[in-house]
């Protein structure tokens, strides 16, 4: 049965979900409350504005008990992975054996946030030299200094060479404080030279054959990690298995976006939206259970669409949303400013986008990681964007510019310039902070301004009597 969409907070969600137990929804028994977490220091919580279907709050569910599954997974002999800044790749090689879970202790950049900044994690990176001038990834030095977020991978894995210069640094103070890391090189994407072969990679960009098999021996040494850690060889048969699971995440999240972005009025909020697509790079530490997730969040926006039934205003305005938040409230804001999102790019395409399934799976592998929109050439990824603003008739582009982050410090202009140029619509940038309650007023004054704008030009229609 499709309940009528309803943003609920988050007393009003546990009271919620008390109703949907008491009514005979049978959820997995690690399942209950959301507002359970708030006793662990997730205060955040408490500000955000939830959708009431049982799929959002299985999807919030799994996100917020990651901690509590990888214990139970090592506790079950399993081996754990964290995978640093790949953003897609190694985690589906990790999870080709059955005696390994990947986790990304990246997702820490997201603990001051959703913790509020109450537990001291920015301050112990500034007290190892990793000061405000970095990316709030930086947290993520913070949470292994504790111990109190994640246990302590087995094996640590990170790519460097074209990759974010903050994250490589805040890599290095680990290795130097006795964390030791598996490198593995990612080169810079460019394009093929008149004498190289060219490769397309999956999101339809080209690069050298010579880059991707440099990738591709890279991995390989990921690979023989991998098999010494568990103990067992990974046959190219199971790595075909994990990339089939993979793709089917990302399937569903491609059929999720398609409806959300394009159904009106839109089937599932913001805030929702962008805790699923952040499903794609790391699985929760179960990428069984991300399947049932999706599974649940696809039927939920099916039936609301075959409805009718939705959020927001039929007319609001539609935004296309570059970068993740550090603030997820903001997700709630940009709603209540009369935006809808119509579409995004949140730096890890190349983890939604399908894995080539009838190449070699440690040429597939090679492919997508080499496209990674962040390692090539920033106005490839603007020509995507432009091309999808088109696509999804966008009004507007958003650009949530990440502090202090080494890889943002122009990105956001050029994305702005060439959407501009392609597509005619206005482009902003913002800054969102790790907790953005100082900024909010200003935020929300930017925000209905652009809505205002948009509403303005656009074109007045004449009902003929």
């Amino acid at each position: 049965m499709i309940r009528l969409p309803e943003r609920l907070t988050l007393d009003q969600l546990d009271l919620h979900y008390a109703h949907l137990r008491r009514e005979g929804l049978l959820l997995p028994g690690q399942y209950g409350p959301i507002g359970r977490h708030v006793s662990d220091g997730d205060t955040r919580l408490l500000r955000l504005r939830y959708d009431n279907s049982p799929a959002a709050l299985r999807l919030w569910d799994l996100l917020l008990t990651e901690e509590q599954r990888l214990a139970q997974w090592r506790a079950s002999g399993k081996r754990l992975v964290g995978a640093m800044k790949d953003l897609g790749t190694v985690p589906v090689m990790a999870y080709s054996s059955d005696r390994l879970v990947a986790f990304y202790p990246d997702g820490a950049w997201w603990i001051p946030c959703v913790m509020e900044v109450n537990q001291g994690l920015l301050s112990i990176a500034d007290s190892l030299g990793i000061d405000e001038s970095f990316c709030p990834v930086r947290a993520m030095l913070g949470a292994f200094v504790t111990g109190a977020h994640f246990p302590i991978p087995d094996l640590l894995v990170c790519s460097v060479g074209a990759a974010c210069d903050d994250f490589a640094a805040i890599a290095q103070r680990l290795n130097g404080m006795g964390l030791p890391i598996l490198w593995w090189e990612m080169p810079y994407r460019r394009q093929a030279g008149p004498s190289e072969q060219a490769v397309q990679l999956p999101g339809g960009v080209l690069a050298p054959k010579v880059l991707v098999d440099l990738v591709r021996s890279e991995l390989g040494r990921v690979r023989s990690a991998f098999e010494e850690l568990a103990g067992k060889p990974i046959s190219d048969q199971d790595l075909a298995n994990g990339i089939n699971k993979a793709n089917r995440v990302r399937l569903l999240l491609q059929g999720l976006r398609r409806l959300v972005f394009t159904s009106v009025p839109t089937p599932m909020p913001a805030l929702e939206m962008l805790i699923a697509e952040m499903l794609a790079i790391h699985f929760c530490s179960d990428i069984d259970q991300t399947i049932l997730v999706l599974e649940a969040m696809l039927a939920e926006v099916e039936g609301r669409v075959a409805a009718k039934v939705g959020y927001g205003p039929l007319d609001a305005v539609r935004v296309f949303w570059v970068n993740p938040v550090a603030d997820l409230r903001v997700m709630n804001l940009i709603e209540e400013c009369g935006i809808r999102l119509c579409g995004t790019d949140l730096m890890f395409t190349h983890a939604i986008d399908p894995i080539p399934a009838d190449l070699q799976p440690m040429e597939a592998l090679a492919r997508v990681a080499l496209a990674d929109p962040m390692v090539g050439p920033m106005s490839e990824r603007a020509a995507r964007i432009a091309a999808q603003v088109q696509q999804l008739a966008a009004e507007a582009v958003v650009v949530s510019r990440i502090p202090g982050a080494s890889h943002c410090g122009y990105e956001g202009q050029v994305i702005a310039d060439i959407v501009a140029r392609r597509c005619y619509v206005p482009t902003i940038e913002i800054e969102v902070p790790p907790v953005a309650d100082s900024v909010e007023a200003t935020l929300r004054t930017r925000l209905q301004a652009l809505v205002e704008t948009i509403r303005s030009n656009r074109p007045i229609c004449h009902t003929q009597v």
